[in-house]
């Protein structure tokens, strides 16, 4: 029976995971967090110890914090065990470290595990790579009071989604954080808008807009359990794939 281990096992997705895993009938072999969280299941305290977790897991899911890939990675390689990576506000020097980690164990990393906001991805690259630069692109996503980073690892992924579509770069070809007298909207540029507020799961909207009409493809997230339905299925996928950098995109054979 597969052995998952999570890292950040005290958090909001990692106990989403754990209950959705068990209810699967697979095994929880541990989780981890800073300095031990009280248990995830009965009897199962949450440890500190990533390397150990490892060592007893056919595979790992990460939805920590960015601070802790780093340790959560290289328990991963020691031990030679497979990790998904949900953990959003990634920046490139922690994309580095995946890159380096997937020359030696299968990861996969992704900015959301749902499997309808991955097919959604899917639909905004083949729309930027049928629309023209006279079609403006613009995502509006909207998440719970806590959440810390913005824009979403969501809104992210479905910017180069779109980006990919168009064969840019979306770093060099992004608009977020409007705010006074900024000017007329650039040419083809992707736009990001970032709401904040209530309990709100995840609402992410992608908007093509042209002279005259407009095409709105988006997805609303009505509870976590969708992310942690993802994040175990595309655990199991990932148990027996080589070493290697993967995206939800190959779990769904999109």
């Amino acid at each position: 029976m597969t052995k998952i281990g999570l890292f950040g096992a005290a958090g909001r997705m990692g106990r989403a995971i754990a209950q959705v895993a068990v209810e699967a009938g697979l095994t929880i072999s541990g989780g981890t967090d800073r300095d031990g969280s009280g248990d995830l299941l009965p009897g199962m305290p949450i440890t500190a110890d990533p390397l150990a977790l490892a060592q007893k897991s056919d595979v790992l899911i990460d939805f920590s914090v960015p601070g802790a890939l780093a340790a959560h990675l290289d328990a991963c390689v020691a031990a030679g065990k497979p990790v998904l990576i949900g953990t959003t506000g990634l920046e490139q020097a922690h994309h580095q470290l995946i890159d380096s980690a997937a020359q030696h164990i299968p990861v996969l990393q992704t900015g959301n595990t749902s499997l309808g906001v991955n097919l959604l991805a899917a639909l905004v690259e083949q729309a930027a790579a049928r629309l023209g630069e006279d079609w403006d692109i613009e995502i509006v996503e909207m998440h719970h009071r806590q959440k810390v980073d913005a824009p979403s690892g969501t809104a992210l992924l479905l910017g180069n989604a779109a980006a990919q579509g168009r064969g840019i770069d979306l770093a060099a070809n992004s608009e977020s954080g409007r705010d006074g007298i900024t000017g007329a909207r650039k040419q083809g540029t992707i736009g990001f808008a970032a709401l904040r507020g209530g309990s709100v799961a995840g609402d992410h909207q992608v908007i093509f807009a042209a002279d005259g009409e407009r095409i709105e493809l988006g997805h609303r997230a009505e509870s976590r359990v969708i992310f942690a339905r993802g994040a175990v299925k595309g655990a199991n996928w990932l148990i027996g794939q080589p070493a290697g950098r993967y995206d939800m995109k190959a779990v769904l054979g999109l």
